[in-house]
């Protein structure tokens, strides 16, 4: 497998073989006019997608009443591919040649007994009923099985001889393809349409026309082989996840995610601020993706939110992704749950201290201890379930200001961090210092408001790991309304496929 090329509208001409370079350039800048006194001078097209000249793997798409061919390269094939490195291997080719000449027939041949490697290798390519005109021509054709639900999958056909002189085609006797590779990923998930967790991606996608899609698809493939970027939508993003997603299902059959998902990873980052937003509203499905593409940006993303809100997005995770992403996912959650219940700790444990170093106590700074009480009571009513509903009493408005609703812990920590009148508000306080007429003093408010004051900043610095953010997204402008900690850091380490 060779690494991904770099993004190009052209082809590089390193990846292609010295005999297209030269012939597909030629007949680009040096066209021969026609004679109309001795035949044509035309030549076959050598080029992408038909290099009728060069090219030894025929494949065929019938998909939506169209038919689309491409005559390919093994050399380029093979090494994006591992479904055609090995259904063009010599062992393939001669298990394949040996299955057609086992019935009766003029074609029928026994090798000899103690042949060298060289002699085998050259009867396998003799007797094979796709050498044409001295090449050795694979053909592929797309099988689409006898069940509706199947994807359609391309199997390797022979040509044989018919008695009027012409070819047929057949497939070989032997198993008609290799088997799929077994780490891919989409072998361990029973559904990759489970990726769509919103319930618009699922019916922008039915709404499309699958066969078309594969036809886009499997150019799209074969495109990014040949160094062409692939025809993706620059424009509407949620179009543009359906047609990567369905363009790296296609290439984890074909065993070429390698080559397909950096081109994938490439595609989706140019969107920028638009695709953090979208990994934000469907962080499994983008999870997903972006492992399928080995992205370590948009995987790192997605992870962020993910377990920032788990469990909740458990159930679209399970039995869908490897087990070794789910253990990158719980180890997380776990770092952060610990994180959290230290920071909880050490806030109930905060405390006041006198001049002399002593802590505050209502015998030696009554109104600082106050407000220390009223500050724990704040936080245990923001991180506790409120108690069940008791019958209202004519007296039950008088303690309003002890009224809390719970919070998620993202909110809880954001308004730790950024203090100020973000809880316990001045008015707050006020009420709180009235219910003593006698230290309902403006100096007495005044001090009351400085240690909370004093009390909030020292809680501030024991949150503000909590509050940092590993997001690409913008918080402050596209984050609003985040629930949940983004403090999640991923580390080199992390990611389940390095």
């Amino acid at each position: 497998m060779v690494s991904h090329p770099q993004p190009s509208d052209q082809p590089s001409l390193a990846h292609r073989p010295a005999s297209v370079t030269s012939r597909s350039t030629g007949t680009r800048r040096h066209r021969t006019p026609r004679s109309h006194t001795g035949g044509s001078s035309y030549r076959p097209q050598n080029e992408f997608p038909n290099f009728a000249q060069t090219g030894d793997v025929d494949i065929v798409i019938n998909a939506d009443g169209q038919e689309r061919r491409y005559m390919l390269h093994r050399l380029i094939l093979t090494q994006n591919s591992g479904f055609f490195e090995a259904g063009t291997s010599e062992d393939w080719s001669k298990a394949q040649s040996r299955g057609q000449n086992s019935g009766v027939g003029p074609g029928n041949t026994l090798g000899s007994i103690g042949e060298d490697e060289e002699t085998g290798r050259e009867q396998a390519r003799s007797t094979y009923p796709g050498a044409q005109g001295g090449r050795f021509i694979w053909r592929y054709e797309l099988d689409w099985g006898n069940k509706e639900d199947e994807v359609p999958m391309l199997v390797q056909k022979q040509t044989q001889p018919t008695m009027f002189g012409g070819d047929q085609y057949r497939p070989p006797p032997v198993p008609n393809k290799p088997a799929p590779p077994s780490h891919g990923f989409l072998k361990s998930m029973s559904n990759f349409s489970a990726m769509q967790s919103a319930s618009h991606i699922a019916k922008s996608n039915s709404a499309h026309n699958t066969d078309s899609d594969i036809i886009r698809d499997y150019d799209n493939l074969f495109r990014i082989f040949y160094n062409y970027a692939p025809s993706l939508d620059t424009v509407n993003i949620a179009e543009s996840y359906i047609q990567c997603k369905s363009l790296l299902t296609l290439a984890d059959m074909y065993d070429a995610l390698e080559v397909v998902g950096p081109r994938i990873d490439h595609h989706l980052l140019q969107f920028q601020g638009r695709l953090w937003k979208q990994i934000a509203k469907y962080p499994p499905s983008y999870l997903k993706l972006g492992y399928l593409a080995r992205s370590k940006v948009i995987f790192a993303e997605a992870l962020v939110h993910v377990v920032g809100q788990w469990p909740s997005g458990s159930s679209q995770l399970r039995h869908t992704v490897p087990p070794d992403v789910l253990e990158v996912i719980e180890d997380k959650v776990d770092d952060l749950h610990d994180l959290k219940m230290r920071a909880e700790a050490k806030l109930f444990r905060l405390t006041l201290t006198t001049a002399r170093g002593e802590r505050i106590t209502p015998t030696n700074g009554y109104m600082d201890w106050l407000a220390l009480s009223l500050f724990r009571q704040w936080l245990a009513e923001t991180t506790t379930p409120p108690p069940p509903p008791v019958p209202k009493t004519p007296d039950s408005g008088r303690n309003r200001h002890a009224q809390h609703l719970p919070v998620s812990s993202g909110t809880l920590f954001r308004m730790l961090g950024t203090g100020g009148s973000s809880y316990l508000a001045r008015d707050e306080l006020k009420r709180f210092v009235k219910l003593r007429p006698e230290d309902s003093s403006r100096d007495t408010l005044k001090k009351f408001e400085k240690k909370m004051d004093e009390i909030k900043a020292l809680a501030r610095e024991i949150v503000r790991p909590l509050n940092k953010s590993y997001l690409e997204l913008d918080l402050v402008r596209d984050g609003g309304g985040l629930g949940y900690l983004t403090c999640t850091r991923i580390d080199e380490g992390d990611y389940p496929w390095d």
